[in-house]
This record gives C-alpha cells, sequence and structure tokens, in this order.
C-alpha cells in the first residue's frame, strides 16, 4: 500500500467527506496529514497527481471534472452543477482559462460551478461559484454519477463565450454519431437537438441570449471536433461556401480514402486539421493526406497557428478552389 493511503479505509476512495472518515475511525492526526490534499472544506483527497495530459483543452476539463467530483461529496439537496462544470462532465469543449499572469489555469484558479434553484440557500464555500436558477428555465440530469444541468441548459447558460466557442459547443452536443466506413460508435444517440436548445432559449431570458439566437443557425450535426468548428467558422465569416463536414470519400475505384474534416467535394478540395499528433496517429494522417493526393485531391492542412491567422486561411482554401475551377 503506498504512504498516500496508509491508515486509511479502502471504502473511503480517492475523495472523501471529513465526516465519512471520523465515522469509519479515522482519527484527526491523519486528516491533517499533509499528503492529503483539502480542495474544499470537509474534503480530502488522495492520489491526486497533477494532471499530465498534454492537451491544455482536455487537461482543463479534466481538471474541472476532478473539482466536481470532488464537491459531489458536501453538495447539498437542491443543489446540483451547471455553467461551465457541468459541461466538462458531460465532455463538452471548452475555451481555455488564463491566470492573471497569463498562465493556464490550473484547479486553483478553476473553481466549481454551482446552481440553486428558487429560495434555495446558496452554497457558501471557497472555489464555489454560486447561481441561483430558475425552475421553468433549468432542466436537470444525472451523468457520470453527479446532478448537472442537461445539455440544452448547460448550453443556454453559457451565452457569455465567444460565438465561436458557443457553435463548438452546439456542435459537440448535437453531434449525429452516422454509420460510415471507420465511424467510432454508429448510431449513438446525440446528447441533444438544435430544436432542444431552440427550445431552452425560449424558456426565459438567457445572459447572451442575442450571440445564443445566432450560434444556433451555425451549429452542425456532422461536426466532430471543437477546431474543425473554428475553421468552418472563419471560412464562411471569409466569403467562402460553407464546405461539407467530414464526408467519406472513395477513390474512381470505390476504394475508401478517408474521412475528410471539411471538403468541397466538387472541386475535390479537402481540409484536414492537424491537432496534436504523435507517433502512429501522425503517421495515419500522413498517409491518409498521401492517399487522397495521390486520388487527385487538393488537401490544405490547417494547423494551430493558421487558424489563428484567418485571413491566411481563408487566402488558402480560396486559391485552392480557384485552382480547381479553373
Amino acid at each position: 500500500m503506498g504512504r498516500h493511503r496508509m491508515n486509511l479505509p479502502q471504502d473511503l476512495g480517492d475523495t472523501f467527506a471529513v465526516r465519512d472518515a471520523r465515522a469509519l475511525g479515522v482519527g484527526e492526526k491523519r486528516l491533517r496529514a499533509a499528503d492529503l490534499g483539502r480542495p474544499f472544506r470537509g474534503i480530502r483527497t488522495v492520489d491526486l497527481a497533477p494532471c499530465e495530459v498534454e492537451d491544455p483543452y482536455e487537461r482543463q476539463r479534466q481538471q474541472r471534472l476532478r473539482l466536481a467530483r470532488a464537491y459531489a461529496h458536501r453538495l447539498h439537496p437542491g443543489h446540483f452543477f451547471c455553467r461551465e462544470t457541468a459541461a466538462s462532465v458531460w465532455g463538452a469543449p471548452l475555451p481555455l482559462v488564463f491566470t492573471p499572469g497569463g498562465a493556464v489555469a490550473d484547479e486553483t484558479h478553476l473553481g466549481v460551478h454551482v446552481g440553486v434553484i428558487g429560495p434555495t440557500a446558496l452554497p457558501r464555500a471557497r472555489g464555489v461559484i454560486r447561481h441561483r436558477a430558475q425552475a421553468k428555465m433549468t432542466s436537470l440530469r444525472e451523468h457520470a454519477g453527479l446532478l448537472v444541468t442537461s445539455p440544452a441548459t448547460t448550453w443556454a447558460g453559457l451565452g457569455t463565450l465567444p460565438l465561436p466557442d458557443l457553435i463548438a459547443l452546439g456542435d459537440f452536443f448535437c453531434r449525429v454519431w452516422r454509420e460510415g466506413v471507420g465511424r467510432p460508435t454508429p448510431g449513438r444517440p446525440p446528447l441533444a437537438t438544435v430544436a432542444q436548445l431552440e427550445a431552452a432559449l425560449a424558456t426565459g431570458r438567457w445572459q447572451g441570449i442575442v450571440r445564443l439566437r445566432e450560434a444556433v443557425g451555425w451549429i452542425r450535426p456532422d461536426a466532430w471536433s471543437p477546431k474543425e468548428s473554428r475553421v468552418r467558422f472563419e471560412l464562411v465569416c471569409g466569403g467562402l461556401p460553407e464546405p461539407e463536414l467530414n464526408g467519406d470519400v472513395f477513390d474512381d475505384s470505390g476504394r475508401f480514402l478517408a474521412c475528410v474534416d471539411m471538403l468541397y467535394r466538387r472541386e475535390r478540395v479537402a481540409i484536414e486539421y492537424l491537432g496534436m499528433l504523435h507517433g502512429a496517429s501522425w503517421a495515419r494522417d500522413a498517409e491518409r493526406i498521401a492517399s487522397l493526393r495521390a486520388a487527385g485531391w487538393t488537401v490544405v492542412e490547417v494547423t494551430a497557428p493558421l487558424l489563428a491567422n484567418p485571413r491566411e486561411l481563408v487566402r488558402r482554401v480560396r486559391h485552392a478552389l480557384g485552382g480547381r475551377r479553373a
């Protein structure tokens, strides 16, 4: 048994309430030991090494989820997780949060969003961001063992986010998992539909309602990632036609080549976003792009620096389309 588990009953798990530990006979000295984390008053954690996920977006999502699981031990009746915390529980993409000094925020700066309905007493705890909601505007679900706002309510509650981030969130919640060669978990139901998002907006005056209504019109059920959503947004804002999303491409003999992030099928122009790839993933993407080019497709590869320069991104895609139309 590792040092972090010494003198702790296995029934407690890696996150537990002090009251539960006392009930199992754990002494005060052990509860005050330096090897136990204290994310919230009355809560202790063990074996919580720093999150070492390389992708900063996924790292922050996991940190938010870890905070929610810790705070769940002191979640009172009538309280629930909402806003960014609920989005993270659902697995949804969020923009990065930074510290005042410009560093990517960790658990000590993220906080946990907790909501109540009506006159229920608001939570009072360090690290808790409190929200009072109206019953008619709030739909609750249990997900991953936690009480959270539904996908539609969660999305509607994040109207202060920039438009591209709201679009990416909506794309995530409304994704349809279609049948196709090499497509993951076909037939899996979407977490929400555009109609459900629209119905949520109709329940009241949400903060950022104008931006939310605009975002609804941009949501597409065939978007697979927030970066793809952002690329599509920049291309259309730059005056280009909206591309087809995640379309299957076959060669002239009917052999499957790739499911392409974005494409202009008539012009045979493919757009591929290249994220953080290593080893086998990088090799698979390289072979996929090579096979598309060998079949006569023009492939525009989009990296994070290129996406940060929308004008150049639009110029490259426009050039590719112009070359194929000539």
